[in-house]
């Protein structure tokens, strides 16, 4: 296979059936040729009519989409991309917007991240890692690429995580400043946060850093060439940004990915998920997600499309009258908050949306449903988790298959180790551009712990079909041993989800003294007793190990800000129970 890059950017190209008025266009672009290795495509033996052109087809596009990752991918700083992009496309066009009406250009978001930079330099002394506390607003791209301008490495703070795990968060990635504003602080009630920390950490408020930006430093950042800044040169192996795990499992870990690591993670996500340039994206999904920032905000904005950034994924009736009037065409979230806005919205709400991308959590079928029912759109499952940075794997329209996560994206290689008692899957093991550099410890703070051999073990038990489908079996710590046999709380929680729909459901295990273990339902649902759970259990002839033996009723089913569910706190409900009890 070869590819043709570069061929886009030429006055007879045309997108869409039209010319772009989003992206630069010239007489005699830069034109690149990727050769790949020869692929042999063997339809089964057997394989006939339709099947058989369904085959080829497929794999035709699978290295159609290889050839265009491995064509696009480069090895740069992203203060670089962030330039690239800005010779790219239409300079001069709305790249970030927020709920403000603060819109930036990429010309003044490079302007203002060369400004803003400046002046955060003058203020972090030998200082390499800085924390990043903002909310989805313009200001938080410019902040972000103005530490990326300078050199400095954002560590994304979870602000809806406590003092206790931002505190860890500081420690562990060594920080000793956050830059933030003292307007979102008073608007999400932070000024404990800030008390508990003062002394420990220094912050560093945008807004005493814009009253020092006059005429003068306006002018000084116009006369400034972006490519002699520290950051434009970063080495693409270097890092870039820290990010840090949910906790959904425990202390949060940090996170370090590299340049390298970023950019591809773009470019495969463009590669799967081609986004016209100045077409809108909408993202309330937060920054300190991986999958906020990558493919909710850095995407976008390097690949010329437009991104309009809202504070709060959880504004249920608000995102959809959002996505409505900002004609957006991609939305991102969990499904936990798509099923939050299916409650809320109007149906005409998500007219202008052409894809829905639904990652982070598993998604229920009956969200899937609700939104093939009430809204005739399909949402699209994908699978990625903060250590790949974070897509690795997505449905799209030509390659989809019901309840998959989708096909690995280009440039991700994988293996499958055997699990006790697990026949039909493996525990995920994945290679690949956009695996970390590796962890940052809470108990060895600042020392990088990179992936042993480049291989990152997931946890999550995967099945992996011919066709290169995945599918998600469970977390391995989201197993439970009972009698000997091994048993899936996710599977478990699939068939209450289904007898009750409109609830939240969570399953753990907690000892049991003859079998090892026994399994926990912790629910919202008032209505679901032990004996619904065994009706629905025998009504879709489950192994009775899946039947929970107790139902805990709670008025909230404890979930992280990232959306997905809080188990170690769901575990702790349960374990008070016994203890109490």
């Amino acid at each position: 296979p070869i590819h043709i890059g570069g061929a886009v950017y030429s006055k007879f190209s045309y997108l869409d059936g039209t010319k772009s008025a989003f992206m630069k266009q010239f007489w005699f672009p830069k034109i690149t040729l990727t050769l790949q290795p020869a692929v042999a495509i063997t339809p089964a033996e057997g394989l006939k009519g339709q099947a058989r052109h369904r085959f080829l087809n497929q794999q035709v596009f699978k290295l159609l989409r290889d050839g265009s990752f491995y064509g696009a991918v480069k090895h740069h700083s992203l203060f670089a991309a962030l330039l690239d992009a800005k010779s790219n496309y239409d300079a001069s066009a709305t790249c970030v917007e927020d709920i403000n009406h603060q819109a930036l250009s990429l010309k003044k978001l490079a302007l203002a991240s060369t400004i803003l930079g400046k002046q955060l330099d003058k203020v972090l002394v030998d200082e390499k890692r800085v924390g990043l506390m903002l909310p989805n607003v313009s200001g938080m791209a410019a902040s972000f690429f103005a530490l990326q301008a300078y050199g400095y490495v954002p560590a994304m703070i979870n602000f809806t995580s406590g003092i206790g795990s931002i505190r860890s968060a500081c420690e562990t990635a060594e920080l000793k400043t956050i830059i933030t504003s003292m307007k979102f602080v008073e608007a999400f009630e932070l000024e404990p946060l800030i008390e508990a920390l003062e002394g420990e950490v220094r912050f560093v408020f945008l807004e005493d850093i814009k009253e020092k930006i006059g005429v003068f430093q306006k002018v000084a950042g116009l006369l400034t060439r972006p490519k002699s800044l520290p950051g434009f040169s970063k080495k693409p192996t270097g890092e870039a940004v820290v990010l840090f795990t949910s906790g959904s499992e425990g202390v949060p870990k940090g996170v370090l990915l590299s340049h390298d690591n970023v950019t591809a993670n773009i470019e495969q996500i463009h590669s799967m998920l081609s986004m016209l340039p100045g077409k809108q994206i909408f993202n309330a999904l937060p920054t300190f997600h991986c999958f906020g920032l990558t493919a909710g905000m850095l995407w976008p904005i390097i690949k010329g499309a437009k991104v309009f950034m809202y504070p709060s994924p959880v504004h249920y009736a608000v995102v959809p009258e959002m996505v409505y009037q900002t004609n957006a065409s991609l939305i991102f979230g969990t499904d936990t908050f798509f099923s939050g806005y299916a409650r809320k919205a109007d149906s005409l709400d998500f007219y202008s949306v052409d894809a829905m991308v639904a990652g982070a959590e598993r998604l229920r079928p009956e969200t899937r449903a609700t939104y093939a029912d009430k809204f005739h759109k399909p949402i699209y499952e994908g699978y990625g988790v903060t250590e790949t940075t974070p897509v690795l794997a997505v449905n799209i329209q030509t390659a989809y298959k019901h309840g998959s996560v989708g096909q690995f994206v280009p440039g991700v290689e994988y293996r499958l180790e055997d699990v006790p008692g697990i026949e039909d899957a493996g525990r995920l093991f994945v290679k690949g551009p956009n695996i970390m550099m590796g962890y940052l410890m809470p108990n060895k703070p600042g020392v990088l712990q990179p992936p042993e051999g480049g291989w990152h073990d997931t946890g999550d038990i995967v099945q992996v079909d011919t066709d290169g489908f995945v599918w998600i079996k469970g977390r391995a710590k989201r197993f439970a041993k009972i009698g000997g046999e091994m048993v899936s709380l996710t599977a478990v929680e699939t068939y209450i989800n289904e007898a009750s729909p409109e609830g939240h459901h969570v399953v753990v295990s907690v000892p049991d003294e003859r079998k090892g273990e026994q399994l926990v339902l912790v629910t919202d649902d008032s209505v679901l007793s032990r004996k619904t759970v065994i009706d629905a259990a025998r009504a879709k002839q489950v192994n009775e190990l899946m039947i929970p033996k107790t139902v805990i009723l709670v008025e909230q089913v404890p979930i992280l800000g990232t959306g997905k569910t809080n188990y170690p706190e769901v575990q702790k409900i349960a374990e008070r129970h016994f203890g109490s009890s």
